[in-house]
């Protein structure tokens, strides 16, 4: 770019390439912002997905604690619970250490986390210490400061902002994490319990797994190999426990230093939170919540497992695969995969809306409805009975989207919007639940089931926009088009049934402004002042306002048969303009 052979002229175009490129590199479009606001919604509903999947672990071994007919795997279940508040108290204490790191970021970058549940604020449930497993749920759609990056930086990296010696909280964290880590996995290890000959539960010493502080590998596969080198080094871990005890480690494991844009030796905080917009720092500490919740809901199931499934039987097991009915050209969908369990001898009984449902296979009971014409919310319950014959009953519910069949036939040479009338428009955004229309050069407001559409001004085209809001509430624009604007066409004049040129009667009184079938638009048009004049005619026309003709009826009678009638009149359609329309007729 600077070469000796450039002209002065060549070397000043690269120097402002290079200007442009570095300003490129600090503007954050709206839509990565966007993306971020996104990645984060779906991240907090991941969090309750492993938080609801550790706690059900932990009720099931509640319900094993409190079981008499059933001494041995009571006092069992009694013992491990302790385990799981350990590691619940654990997995709170990080919960609350990222959730006031967003707070933090937030607050420093000037947003309100005060207001709480309210419209428009980013804060909507707040953190409840009853459940300190659960994130505060927030809204950053909500967040004005969305591309601030500055204080992030400073928080998470420190002041000199050294991404490869940071200095910041973002270094407690990461140390917190690995402190996290080791904890867990300690407290999964040394979990096992045995029962001796006097019906004591004791905890099981020889198993135990001191966590190793791995910080170099080339990838997830690498790491686990480690850790698993690391495992059968020591000797002390339950076989039954390894393959878990590698997930949580792997899980919560940062590759430490790494080479960034070129740069050698960048620390994981820098990396992640390097010139990282508000929204960004908040979704990747997000993410890291969930990689709390899901080692504590994994470390609690195995924990869960040390008492057996006592309570049910299963004698076959089957492959499941769930997913959308349908799905939308470029529509981002997920299919869940699972292995499911269950006794044929005992299937499970389904209830939809009160009734049982007699379709009952494989496991599971299938309910066959047909869709109305609106969303449909079902629900009901399914009950397996436990080995000593007990019910064990769930409710079960399912939200169905009842989409609406829709084709579409245009003519676009016919793309019309009138200034002044309410345009009537149809939109459907086809396979989503909601559909929008707006508009660019008019105004769109909703009417029943369409919209009313008014350009604005004296422009001489607007665009309109059909989008579709998906169950997450992403918007998604799938067409738009441009139509011309024009004011509404002049009416034609009409006595009484007949049209302007054809041949009225004298003694029709009225007379009235509109259009004629051709025109299939419903504007109602008022005559403000009429003339009339006619052959033979003296002195000054007889005129008047409205569309009524009376007082000019005695001197039309005098028109002789085939002789003609002119009227003059003054026209206001529904978009105010004035419009002057003759209209003439043979008697």
């Amino acid at each position: 770019m600077a070469g000796g052979k450039e002209t002065p002229r060549q070397k000043m175009i690269g120097m402002m390439y290079l200007v442009l490129t570095a300003l490129l590199a600090l503007n954050v479009s709206k839509s990565i912002l966007d993306a971020f606001v996104a990645i984060e919604e779906n991240m907090q509903q991941a969090n309750l997905t492993e938080l609801a999947r550790g706690d059900e672990k932990e009720a099931a071994l509640v319900e094993v604690s409190t079981d008499k007919s059933n001494q041995v795997a009571m006092a069992k279940a009694q013992k491990l619970l302790e385990a799981v508040k350990q590691i619940n108290d654990l997995a709170a204490a990080e919960i609350k250490r990222i959730d006031d790191l967003k707070f933090e970021i937030l607050e420093a970058t000037g947003e309100d986390m005060k207001t709480v549940g309210k419209a428009e604020s980013i804060v909507t449930i707040a953190y409840d210490k009853k459940r300190p497993l659960k994130p505060t749920r927030m809204n950053l759609e909500f967040v004005s400061g969305k591309d601030k990056y500055d204080d992030p930086m400073r928080i998470m990296i420190g002041t000199d902002t050294d991404i490869k010696k940071p200095k910041g909280k973002g270094m407690d964290l990461f140390n917190g994490l690995k402190t996290y880590r080791d904890k867990v996995v300690e407290v999964l290890a040394g979990s096992q319990v045995a029962t001796d000959t006097s019906g004591n539960v004791t905890i099981l010493k020889k198993f135990k797994f001191d966590s190793p502080d791995i910080t170099k590998y080339k990838d997830q596969t690498e790491l686990g190999v480690l850790v698993r080198k690391e495992i059968d080094k020591q000797g002390t871990v339950n076989e039954d426990d390894i393959d878990d005890i590698i997930e949580i480690y792997r899980g919560l494991t940062k590759i430490e230093y790494s080479e960034v844009h070129g740069e050698k030796g960048v620390h994981w905080i820098g990396k992640t939170f390097d010139h990282s917009p508000s929204v960004a720092a908040i979704a990747s500490l997000t993410s890291l919540q969930k990689d709390v919740l899901a080692a504590r809901a994994r470390a609690v199931n195995r924990i869960r497992a040390r008492v057996g499934g006592g309570e049910y039987s299963f004698n076959k097991v089957m492959e499941l695969a769930y997913g959308p009915e349908v799905v939308n050209q470029n529509e981002e969908f997920t299919v869940e995969v699972l292995m499911a369990a269950f006794d044929t001898d005992k299937q499970p009984e389904v209830t939809y809306n009160g009734e049982k449902i007699s379709d009952v296979r494989d496991g599971k009971g299938y309910v066959k409805l047909k869709a109305g014409s609106s969303n449909m919310t079902l629900s009901g319950t399914v009950a397996i009975r436990k080995k000593n014959g007990d019910l064990t009953k769930r409710d079960w519910s399912k939200e169905i989207t009842v989409m609406k069949p829709s084709g579409s036939i245009e003519l676009p040479e016919m793309n019309m919007l009138y200034r002044g009338y309410p345009n009537k428009v149809n939109a459907t955004a086809s396979g989503y639940p909601t559909t929008n229309l707006s508009a660019s050069g008019a105004s769109v407001s909703k009417s029943g089931e369409g919209w009313i559409v008014k350009p604005a001004g004296r422009g001489k085209t607007a665009t309109l926009s059909v989008s579709g809001k998906t169950a997450d509430g992403k918007s998604v624009t799938l067409k738009s088009m441009q139509f011309r604007c024009s004011n509404l066409p002049d009416p034609e004049l009409y006595w009484g049934a007949v049209k302007s040129g054809g041949k009225g009667s004298k003694a029709e009184t009225r007379i009235f402004a509109k259009y004629p079938p051709e025109i299939p638009l419903n504007a109602t048009f008022n005559i403000v002042q009429w003339e009339v004049s006619f052959p033979g005619i003296k002195g000054r026309p007889p005129s008047g306002s409205g569309n009524n003709i009376g007082s000019a009826s005695g001197l039309m009678r005098a028109i002789k048969p085939g002789g003609q009638v002119s009227f003059m009149c003054t026209v206001v359609g529904p978009d105010g303009v004035r419009r002057k329309k003759a209209g003439a007729f043979k008697v």
